[in-house]
């Protein structure tokens, strides 16, 4: 089978979500719809990250007595030099009397493998 490599970092456009994601990925990371038909063995490799550089987790709760709070979530990416390279509102919205969100962030990994 010839199986195509991209080079590394990158990318295309999602057809399911419209998602910017890497050329490389078998399954979307953002909808986790299959991209394309790979053997399972290749599937599952290119689908699970090498290792987890971050991960955080934070929640936050409108007090009972308090008006409607509106949130926006945001992530930015800089490079080593401090430059801003992405900057991206993920989500947005309200919460009301006692209502609360749980937010998590995540950055996956994908170091090339050796195929020995």
């Amino acid at each position: 089978m010839n199986s195509r490599v991209a080079a590394p970092g990158k990318t295309r456009i999602c057809p399911h979500c419209k998602a910017t994601i890497l050329e490389s990925a078998a399954i979307c990371p953002g909808c986790q719809h299959h991209l394309r038909f790979d053997p399972k063995a290749i599937v599952e490799r290119r689908a699970q990250p090498t290792f987890s550089a971050l991960r955080v987790e934070g929640s936050f709760r409108n007090p009972e007595s308090a008006e409607a709070w509106e949130y926006s979530v945001v992530v930015s990416i800089r490079n080593d030099r401090g430059e801003e390279v992405a900057r991206k509102v993920i989500g947005v919205g309200a919460l009301g009397t006692n209502e609360s969100r749980t937010v998590t962030l995540s950055v996956d990994v994908f170091a090339p493998r050796s195929t020995k």
